[in-house]
């Protein structure tokens, strides 16, 4: 018998290769049973997590101040954590186990190519099933199994293992990025809805009576009617603070300096506070009238939503999110994989030390993608910003750090389907990239052709930042996808012309200009270097002055 076939034999008993006990780290005399290894079970521990809202006040990403803890976590000192990892995972753990055996034992390059493949998909299968208990709380080898794709320990270096260890848990941060395991719980919990997907969602009911969709669509109604109240209601306050401050310059008048105990009259400083908190007063009652009006949709929404709950029950709809969602979702993310990785690219998901060299600031972690996506805000001010009811605000996307070896970030969806104005879209990053920052370039470039792509809609090819691009690209008589040149010229945007370094071709940097400005204080020190972008400069200043007109 072979020895291939020895090992096959041996994995398959229970029995652990001597050589894979070492690099598991498993001494032969407490080692686990393979029915311990892979016994059922589950904890009943429940995770309740309240609707997740946008705040559309803020102006801006908070400066990170914390990137790692200062201690690493004992994670992977545990002496058991392959084995909780795996334990209770069923069939799932078994192959999975059985399979990463022998990938590690086989040297022929050919036959790891063969086994490779297989080791893919037998880990997709176990973290599936992990995916599939996330609302119940996970012990922490079956999170970082999740989050990290690091089932075995012994497989990352022990700077890798430090690393990891030091990675800030939990969001501290109030921002929407989020590790998959973070992610599929919100999407288990229903505070976050389900990304979509091309296929078609089967339904409980006839589809006359499948009322799944109308209260989605009322849900993404009633979070933008929420959203819009809260940021007319933060303008009050700015208005009411306005008239406090100005109502004190008005009360503050000096003594006429010829009669006694007689005031003088108002001066024109005391004329503009006049005038100012006229303008406020006008604004107030303006607002006031709004949101009136929004708190009659939204108490209309509420009705129908309390309506469409009630139908539900009578009909049977099972309204909470069940594991087939989280199944579905669990589908996007290893879709979301395969986008960043690429065809050509390392489609491995476990976590190796011969694969993984990134350091402390080039790791995908959240911390460090907040600072890389408020560095390219600073650049693309306009970069999350959007309309709606005449209202302009900032919405950022959801962040979701996908445990591959991808070398750029891809958007899943601009915005939610059932609301368009106020809903986030979904962004996909990369934790093991070699370039964090081109990684979320890439990403927020497909966020931005997306974004206008929709806003533009059938007119796409004609309107806005895609119609002007896609016209240029169209002229040029250019072969490929256009949505990949314009990431590719958006990267370009950013990192080199913001510099002053010419790389677009001359249209693209005028579409660019005009439909993706740079800040003012950018504008203003490009304006001297060069002729190109003095040139530039100056038509803005004549659209300025022609727009007045």
């Amino acid at each position: 018998m072979s020895d291939n076939q020895n090992n096959k034999n041996n994995v398959f008993s229970g029995e652990v290769d001597p050589e894979i006990a070492d690099l598991f780290g498993i001494e032969e005399n407490d080692g686990p049973s393979f029915d311990l290894l892979f016994e059922e079970g589950q904890s009943d521990k429940k995770n309740d997590h309240p609707k997740e809202t946008i705040d559309l006040n803020k102006k801006r990403f908070e400066p990170v101040d914390k990137f790692f803890e200062t201690k690493p976590a004992p994670y992977f000192k545990n002496k058991s954590y392959y084995q909780q990892a795996l334990g209770g995972e069923g069939e799932e753990s078994q192959h999975f186990h059985k399979i990463l055996s022998q990938y590690l034992n086989i040297e022929d390059p050919k036959q790891r190519s063969a086994m490779r493949s297989k080791l893919i998909s037998a880990y997709w299968e176990l973290a599936e099933s992990m995916a599939k208990k996330i609302h119940t709380g996970l012990p922490d080898p079956k999170l970082l199994s999740l989050r990290y794709g690091a089932v075995l320990p012994n497989l990352l270096s022990a700077e890798t293992r430090n690393l990891l260890a030091r990675v800030i848990k939990d969001n501290n941060t109030n921002e929407p990025v989020h590790y998959i395991d973070e992610w599929l719980l919100k999407i288990s919990t229903g505070s976050i809805t389900a990304s979509t997907t091309d296929e078609i969602k089967p339904s409980k009911l006839k589809s006359s009576e499948n009322i799944r969709p109308q209260i989605e669509k009322q849900e993404g109604q009633k979070q933008a009617f929420i959203s819009l109240i809260q940021r007319k209601q933060a303008n009050i306050v700015d208005y009411e603070n306005s008239l406090i401050e100005n109502m004190k310059t008005l009360s503050t008048r000096e003594n006429h300096p010829e009669y006694n105990n007689i005031n003088l009259t108002y001066s024109d400083t005391h004329r503009k506070a006049i005038y100012n908190i006229s303008q406020s007063l006008k604004n107030l009652q303006k607002i006031d009238k709004e949101i009136s009006s929004l708190f009659n949709d939204l108490e209309k929404t509420e009705k129908l939503l309390t309506q469409l709950h009630e139908k539900a029950e009578r009909l049977g709809e099972v309204m909470h999110v069940d594991t087939s969602i989280i199944v579905k979702e669990f589908g996007s993310l290893r879709q979301m994989a395969k986008m960043c990785v690429g065809r050509q690219g390392n489609h491995i998901p476990v976590l190796m030390k011969q694969y993984f060299n990134a350091d402390d600031r080039n790791i995908g972690t959240r911390e460090n993608l907040i600072c890389e996506v408020s560095k390219v805000e600073e650049i693309d001010p306009g970069l999350f910003l959007r309309t709606f009811k005449r209202e302009t605000n900032r919405i950022v996307p959801y962040f979701i750090l996908i445990p591959c070896y991808g070398e750029r970030g891809i958007c899943w969806e601009p915005f939610e389907k059932y609301n368009r104005g106020t809903s986030r879209g979904r962004v996909a990053i990369p934790m093991y990239s070699k370039n964090l920052k081109l990684a979320v370039i890439t990403a927020l470039a497909d966020l931005r052709w997306q974004v206008a792509k929709e806003k533009a809609q059938h007119y796409w090819m004609e309107e806005g930042l895609t119609g002007h691009y896609y016209q240029w690209f169209s002229d040029h008589h250019l072969k490929g996808d256009v949505r990949e040149r314009f990431i590719n010229d958006y990267t370009l945007w950013i990192m080199k012309e913001s510099e002053g370094t010419q790389k677009l071709e001359r249209e693209v940097r005028g579409v660019f200009w005009r439909d993706i400005p740079f800040p003012d204080e950018i504008r203003d020190k490009l304006k001297n270097r060069g002729f190109v972008y003095n040139e530039l400069y100056k038509k803005d200043i004549n659209r300025a002055m022609s727009d007045g007109y």
